[in-house]
């Protein structure tokens, strides 16, 4: 077994190295099987109630990339020299609704929940959509709490990629009703199931970035 304060150093490692990569060596390509691992990383992410209410589009094809790159003022420097770029989309209301399609096959066939133990837990559901968070008023609450389940999945993609030397950038750098209206017309949004919530750009970096700066622990670590 494996010391662990030596995998806890190697985690920490990580997160020191870690940056949001504003340039990215065209010439550097991450593996297959390495970026197979970072988008693994967020499949396997947790969600609250298991929704996992996200998709990630990976953008391969040149005519999408350029398209985005004149889009998303975000990503006008860094998706022409990134390796690979996903978009992370969320699941709209119409799927996320404690009474949709979606979530009843979800739990059906992808969680195998008996009927009974499923009926409870969407009525569970229905009560932390409608009195717990206040959700269920008009579209966007559910669409942003769904937003808030894919930065966990970006989170932990950064940071895997961080563990086996890979660099990122997220980008919040866009226009939604613009990126929407280019998803939507590429067919991607299937039919308003899914909005889109972040990016992220993953590569090599061409200079080395500064020191990492924070708060210090004490300012941000309160034991109560």
């Amino acid at each position: 077994m494996r010391d662990k304060e030596a995998i806890k150093q190697e985690i920490l490692d990580a997160y020191e190295f870690r940056h949001a990569t504003k340039q990215f060596d065209p010439d550097k390509k991450v593996a297959d099987d390495d970026f197979q691992f970072i988008m693994e990383t967020g499949r396997l992410s947790p969600s609250s109630f298991g929704f996992e209410p996200w998709r990630f589009l990976v953008i391969e094809d040149a005519r999408l990339r350029e398209k985005i790159k004149n889009t998303a003022w975000g990503a006008y420097g860094k998706l022409p020299d990134a390796s690979h770029f996903v978009v992370v989309l969320a699941r709209t209301k119409l799927d996320t609704k404690y009474d949709s399609e979606y979530l009843r096959n979800h739990f059906q066939n992808t969680k195998n929940m008996p009927e009974d133990h499923m009926s409870k837990y969407l009525e569970r559901i229905e009560q932390f959509q409608k009195e717990d968070f206040d959700l269920l008023d008009g579209e966007r609450p559910l669409l942003d709490w769904a937003g808030k389940q894919t930065y966990i999945a970006l989170g932990n993609m950064m940071t895997a990629a961080a563990q086996i030397g890979v660099d990122s950038c997220p980008i919040e750098g866009f226009d939604v009703d613009k990126m929407n209206a280019l998803l939507k017309e590429e067919g991607l949004l299937e039919d308003g199931h899914f909005s889109i919530s972040v990016m992220c750009a993953f590569g090599y970096h061409v200079n080395d970035p500064a020191p990492k700066t924070r708060r210090p622990f004490e300012d941000i670590v309160k034991f109560i």
